[in-house]
């Protein structure tokens, strides 16, 4: 295990080359790794460890939408593919990657079949860190484990192929075989992370919800529609405020954040924007600091998780999603941003 040293804190880190795939083969030779939940990261995850040369099976409901994917992704009915209690049966670590709500209503199906020595493993602290909330309380005599790739399983799958990987956490709730380490950073390098930091559940999931509601999605999303609108409000072209606001941050600036970190960013850009950030970047976070402070406080507090688990309970949550998705696709900030997206070269057909 390596050492990072990041400002004086030192960071616990797993790279592939000090725990290659071939060691995390042999770790899990034995194992059938059951992968329950095939929506969001169940695909990227069981894919990649099928390709790794990983035992894994899915469990899915017949006649499903997903039940098809995993079909049509080459897993086989019978095979590799079974009904949710059967793959729960034969699986040794259970990978589950249902939804929190799902989970939640799953639970006592699965439990019944955490037998002594098995592993249950997640991709988020959620049902273990509010287990009042959830009710999700596993056996004393299994691992429980998670490993959280820090992007979608369809990023995660997208840079398997590419040869790349993505950066993941890991966490061990509880070790009752004395293997769960062997068996977490194993299932990391099979899922295809590019290396593994190591933090706990409870921390996985306070960073993860902040994240999810903050800077990777709500945060942006807020600051996205503010600049718009005070752009149009002062005349600007919805071309014009969109590519100011979306386009060159997301086409060009970010890869070169993502590439090299932020000071190398703004050394490369001209002298005016250079000065310009420089000048207003804590304005901003002195202004949002107070925000993300409420933030984490309802996180920390169970609030946001019982929301969660309020609204995605309910019968009619898919419709009232729906009706919260196409009042974004329908604002003309995103409406510009489909015709703007649809301009890019890689978009356009060229006759010969």
């Amino acid at each position: 295990m390596a050492k990072l040293i990041f400002g004086g804190t030192e960071e616990n880190v797993v790279t592939r080359e000090e725990f290659p795939l071939s060691k995390a083969q042999e770790v899990l030779k034995d194992e059938v790794v059951a992968v329950i939940g095939y929506g969001v990261q169940g695909p990227g995850q069981a894919l990649n460890q099928k390709d790794n040369g990983i035992n894994v099976i899915v469990g899915q409901r017949k006649g499903t939408k997903t039940w098809d994917k995993a079909v049509n992704d080459g897993f086989v009915p019978g095979e590799t593919l079974f009904e949710i209690e059967e793959a729960l049966e034969r699986g040794t670590v259970i990978c589950y990657l249902l939804s929190d709500a799902a989970q939640i209503a799953l639970w006592p199906t699965v439990k019944k079949h955490l037998t002594k020595g098995k592993a249950l493993y997640f991709s988020h602290g959620f049902g273990i860190t509010f287990k009042e909330q959830t009710g999700i309380i596993p056996p004393a005599d299994v691992d429980v484990f998670l490993v959280a790739p820090k992007g979608s399983g369809t990023s995660l799958r997208r840079m398997f192929l590419q040869g790349r990987g993505l950066n993941s956490s890991y966490a061990i709730f509880q070790d009752a075989t004395g293997k769960a380490k062997d068996r977490v950073i194993s299932l990391g390098i099979a899922v295809g992370s590019g290396y593994l930091f190591e933090t706990d559940f409870r921390k996985e999931v306070f960073s993860d919800l902040t994240g999810e509601r903050g800077t990777l999605m709500g945060c942006i999303q807020g600051v996205f529609a503010a600049q718009y609108d005070v752009l149009r409000s002062k005349g600007h072209s919805p071309s014009e405020a969109f590519n100011e606001t979306v386009e060159e941050l997301t086409q060009s600036l970010m890869p070169l954040v993502a590439e090299n970190g932020m000071d190398w960013m703004y050394a490369n850009c001209s002298t005016t924007a250079q000065r310009g950030a420089l000048d207003w970047w804590k304005k901003f976070r002195d202004a949002t600091k107070p925000v993300f402070e409420e933030l984490y406080n309802s996180v920390a507090t169970g609030v946001e998780s019982q929301k969660s688990i309020d609204s995605n309970s309910k019968p009619d949550y898919r419709e009232k999603l729906d009706i919260e998705l196409k009042e974004l696709r329908d604002s003309e900030m995103w409406q510009a941003g489909k015709t703007v997206r649809s301009l890019r070269p890689e978009n356009q057909v060229v006759e010969a």
